[in-house]
């Protein structure tokens, strides 16, 4: 039988619906969505979102004719959806506009308190032999300023996303209670005020930097921020957890105030593009023999994959194999990998250029020891190897985004969260190949890819 709570009434008894009126699994407490937001109205914002049950009533009086046997409800008519769209269209333009202006305020506040952090930091190491520094309590001051910004953002990001659900449903409602398609005439309004579609990466990225600053009193672990970009070799153990979309801003902020996010090229201002990570996965489409054994997480199956990060101005591609290990063996599982320019990629795979010929610069150079460029050697000759041997080609290509928390140059800790994760196939199992070079499906780009 199924049980739902019903969280309306104040005795809070049990009740059995009708069959078929109401889905959900044996033993859940269901909270429709209007209860969910009257439970999660956030003082600053309880003004400004959507008035839910104002429009849910709307729907209820109809003013068209009576139904002819006198029985239900009236017909909703041409007035009735006007005055609906109305209504809409008036709390659409309040939460657009509150997320607007709270969202310039938390720029101004974090670029605020990036001039006073640096004050603080700089007198710090600019005081001379016998002066004293900032004081503790001026971090103290900074850290907890910084802790209510971090606050704001979170609220800003749950008001978002409880109003966007909000909408949805209203309409969903409106749709199947009134008969009028209002769902693709108001996919359009909202792209004129896409309160919905604040990115709040940027200002995750500025506030851990900060915090990390104050957290650290000026003195933040330093070291190399590309994690791991000169190791070809990494031993790991992960734990991997499944996130809300709804928890995933949220989430962050948490994370920063225990490790920094991981910036790759600290020199620069972020760009969206930065957190792209690209992967195209290789296997013999007959037999699919990795894909198999990595499924079953056979004792030493391997995975073989080329992977960039950012948009495609990026040159630089990485051939990865990983090997899993059982625990029983006592050993860790392994990512190795080595880098080498998107030019000569068809080239190693297709067996023309040999791992030698990809490591001669390197050690003419001399800025890796010889260990580390045979290891990277090795590597090359068995993955080239595995690809003619078995016949192994382009089948899958992934695509997501990712925000790493790690301390730099020290990857012993470290969370990653990758969002808008997407997979297609590669061309190889297309009717056609478009080019000889279609390694990287240019067409688009560090954006989340369709199946096109």
């Amino acid at each position: 039988m199924l049980i739902i709570k019903d969280l309306r009434k104040i005795n809070n008894t049990w009740s059995a619906p009708p069959p078929g009126t109401f889905r959900a699994r044996p033993g859940v407490i269901v909270m429709k969505f209007g209860e969910q937001l009257r439970s999660s109205v956030i003082r600053e914002y309880q003004w400004y979102y959507i008035d839910y049950n104002g429009l849910k009533s709307e729907l209820k009086n109809a003013s068209g004719p009576a139904p002819a046997d006198g029985i239900g409800a009236n017909e909703w008519c041409e007035d009735d959806e006007t005055r609906f769209v109305g209504h809409l269209e008036t709390e659409l333009e309040k939460v657009h506009t509150k997320q607007q202006v709270k969202a310039m305020e938390i720029s101004r506040r974090i670029a605020v308190s990036e001039r006073e952090v640096k004050d603080v930091v700089n007198r710090l190491q600019e005081r001379g032999l016998g002066e004293e520094g900032p004081s503790e309590e001026e971090f103290i001051l900074l850290e907890e300023d910084l802790s209510d910004i971090i606050a704001d953002v979170h609220d800003l990001a749950k008001f978002v996303q409880l109003n966007y659900t909000g909408f949805y449903k209203i309409i969903k409602k409106h749709d199947k209670q009134t008969g009028w398609h209002l769902r693709p005439a108001f996919d359009t309004r909202l792209k004129a005020k896409p309160f919905y579609k604040e990115n709040y990466d940027a200002s995750v990225i500025k506030l851990s930097k900060l915090y990390d600053l104050v957290r650290t009193r000026g003195n933040p672990v330093k070291g190399d921020s590309a994690a791991g970009g000169s190791q070809a070799s990494f031993v790991r153990q992960t734990t991997k957890y499944w996130v809300h979309p709804d928890n995933v801003t949220e989430l962050k902020l948490i994370i920063l105030k225990h490790l920094p996010v991981l910036v790759f090229n600290a020199g620069k201002e972020f760009d969206p593009q930065d957190s792209a990570i690209t992967s195209i996965y290789y296997d013999n489409p007959d037999t699919w023999d990795l894909y198999e054994g990595r499924l079953k997480k056979t004792e030493g199956a391997e995975a073989i994959r080329l992977r960039w990060y950012g948009g495609m101005q990026s040159e630089t591609i990485f051939v990865e194999r990983k090997t899993h290990r059982e625990d029983w063996t006592g050993e860790k599982s392994v990512k190795a990998r080595f880098s080498l320019k998107e030019k000569n990629v068809n080239a190693y795979l297709r067996g023309e250029l040999l791992p030698g010929a990809i490591f001669e610069k390197a050690r003419k150079e001399g800025k890796k020891s010889e260990k580390a460029i045979a290891e990277d050697e090795r590597l090359a000759s068995e993955v080239q190897y595995s690809v003619l041997k078995k016949g192994y080609k382009p089948v899958c290509r992934s695509f997501y985004n990712r925000t790493a928390f790690q301390l730099p140059a020290d990857a012993r800790v470290r969370i990653s969260l990758d969002t808008e994760l997407t997979m297609v196939h590669a061309w190889t199992l297309a009717s056609t190949i478009p080019s000889p070079s279609f390694l990287r499906r240019t067409s688009f780009d560090s954006r989340t890819p369709s199946s096109k």
